[in-house]
């Protein structure tokens, strides 16, 4: 039996996916499959994973390299390997990043004593010089981690730090927003609306490779932004065909969470674009007992147009303070 199904997407990441495949073919996990998705890589990304896998022969027989002829992006190869996973469990691994050599054997093991269908665990925001570690908030139960985690804003609902059943996706047709890669994690959205038990695993096993966190919001293009809104409507769509009019307050929460980061740049133009998404969760600005005080004084100040304030808790937070401790 196939306890787990790794998917890895492979695109570009040369510089990265060395230490990425051999963190993931030395777990302490046995009985697991390795699907790498090729998403038509123009560098040496392939053939720097074939030469690493030569130092695992034990793995040989538990990877698979499935290719894209053309580049199809992110979503399309989680999708690729989705349909071709045969795992109890599923976890996607970003190339660009890297594993605790336990981080499977864990995270699965906690599953099984739980009988959960998530189990989700701490990780490293991972700078060119030191890392942060990143806690979650512990839940059991897979709704109050949708309400409270996810929609409220408390935790992310990254796919890299999570293990969920198989089942989750098969059962309920659920799959990646194939053409639009901007925000396709809210998948996991979907699948804790499926789920009943959750488990966190709080032990950080997972390291995020951010390198370029000074650019933040050069990163939104038009197309990002159109994938963005594409992707809202999308989990919207889903949540409020399962749970009614019940899910109303916690959405206006999550809208609200996705717009937050407009309010995290020194570009008034992104200030322009929080005031005009979503303007009907603006007057839960401020409300969501999940989030620190300060996050929820700067969307009240937000709502209310106190610009200078915006931008100064921008300058403070993430120019003087993240851009000196976390580098």
């Amino acid at each position: 039996m196939i306890k787990v199904s790794v998917i890895i997407p492979v695109y570009g990441v040369e510089r990265f996916i060395v230490r990425c495949a051999r963190n993931l073919f030395g777990q302490t996990l046995e009985d697991v499959e390795f699907i790498f998705v090729d998403d038509a890589s123009p560098d040496g990304s392939i053939a720097l994973l074939e030469d690493i896998l030569k130092e695992f022969p034990a793995r040989t027989g538990q990877t698979r390299i499935l290719r894209h002829p053309v580049n199809k992006g992110l979503p399309a190869a989680r999708n690729t390997g989705l349909a071709a996973a045969s795992g109890e469990y599923i976890y996607h691994c970003d190339s660009d990043d890297w594993t605790e050599t336990t981080m499977l054997e864990k995270m699965y093991d906690a599953a099984k004593e739980a009988d959960a269908d998530i189990v989700y665990c701490d990780f490293f925001l991972s700078f060119e010089k030191n890392e942060r570690y990143m806690s979650n908030p512990d839940y059991t139960s897979a709704e109050e981690m949708l309400r409270k985690g996810f929609l409220g804003g408390r935790m992310k609902y990254n796919v890299w730090n999570k293990l969920a059943k198989r089942s989750l996706y098969t059962d309920n047709g659920i799959s990646f927003p194939e053409g639009h890669p901007m925000g396709e994690d809210m998948t996991m959205i979907q699948v804790a609306a499926c789920s009943t038990r959750v488990i966190h695993v709080p032990e950080a096993l997972y390291h995020y490779v951010k390198l370029n966190e000074g650019a933040y919001s050069n990163s939104y293009s038009q197309k990002k932004l159109d994938d963005i809104r594409f992707n809202v409507d999308r989990t919207v769509t889903f949540l409020e065909g399962r749970f009614g009019e019940s899910i109303e307050r916690d959405l206006a929460f999550f809208k609200l969470s996705i717009k937050l980061p407009f309010l995290l740049t020194g570009d008034r133009n992104m200030y322009d674009i929080w005031k005009e998404w979503y303007p009907e969760a603006d007057r839960y600005a401020g409300d969501s007992k999940e989030l620190p005080f300060r996050t929820r004084l700067l969307q009240t100040m937000a709502r209310y147009g106190q610009w200078w304030y915006v931008k100064a808790y921008y300058t403070i937070i993430y120019k003087v303070i993240y851009g000196i401790i976390y580098r």
